[in-house]
Formats: structure tokens, C-alpha cells, sequence
């Protein structure tokens, strides 16, 4: 059995920032790309970042040089720092993880999602 649970949604105004953190647990062998996506009022779900567990990146044209991810893989976290925010960033955000499963190969998993409201 494989959780994410994630943490670090709020309300902020226009401009401020908040970091969202999601922790991997359960039994399994290692945790391979996590990532945060995104899925506004009315929209389909969108891939906001992701990293690698050797920590390459990437991340939509719509975050780049405001929403910065990382991975502490001693603790099967990933974060997502989110500055400059802006009311269309609004959204409930999600986080996934690739984990290699013991004798059952690698499993795609979802947080149960965590919402940012950006309004004054």
C-alpha cells in the first residue's frame, strides 16, 4: 500500500506564496519521477512540474520562473515553492509519484489534492 500525502494549501493574496508538500509512504522499494498538477474550476487537469530522482526538471510554461520543485529522497518528499502568485494559479493541486513496487513493478499514484486560492 503506497500514500502520498500532501500538505501547504491555503488562501494568499496576489503576489504572496505558499509551499505545498506531498510525503510518499508505505511499503516500497524507491520513488521515481514526482510531480504536481493542477486542476482549476471547469478545467482539465494540467502538469505544473515534475522531477526526476536524480532531480532534472521541468516544468509548464505558465510556472517557469515563479513555482520552483525539489525532492528530499531521504524522504520521499517533494515540495513545490510557489512565488508570485497569481488568481489564475488558483486550483486544486495535485501530487503523483512512479513507485516501485516489491514484486509488483512501478505503480502510478495520486495525492488527494490540496487547494490554493490566490484572491485579495
Amino acid at each position: 500500500q503506497v500514500q502520498l500525502v500532501e500538505s501547504g494549501g491555503g488562501l494568499v493574496q496576489p503576489g504572496g506564496s505558499l509551499r505545498l508538500s506531498c510525503a510518499a509512504s508505505g511499503n516500497f522499494f524507491s520513488v521515481n519521477n514526482m510531480g504536481w498538477y493542477r486542476q482549476a474550476p471547469g478545467k482539465q487537469r494540467e502538469l505544473v512540474a515534475t522531477v526526476s530522482s536524480g532531480g532534472s526538471t521541468d516544468y509548464a510554461d505558465s510556472v517557469k520562473g515563479r513555482f520552483t520543485i525539489s525532492r528530499d529522497n531521504t524522504k520521499n518528499t517533494v515540495y513545490l515553492q510557489m512565488n508570485s502568485l497569481k488568481p489564475e494559479d488558483t486550483a486544486v493541486y495535485y501530487c503523483n509519484a512512479m513507485v516501485l513496487r516489491y514484486n509488483m513493478g512501478l505503480g502510478n499514484y495520486w495525492g488527494q489534492g490540496t487547494q490554493v486560492t490566490v484572491s485579495s
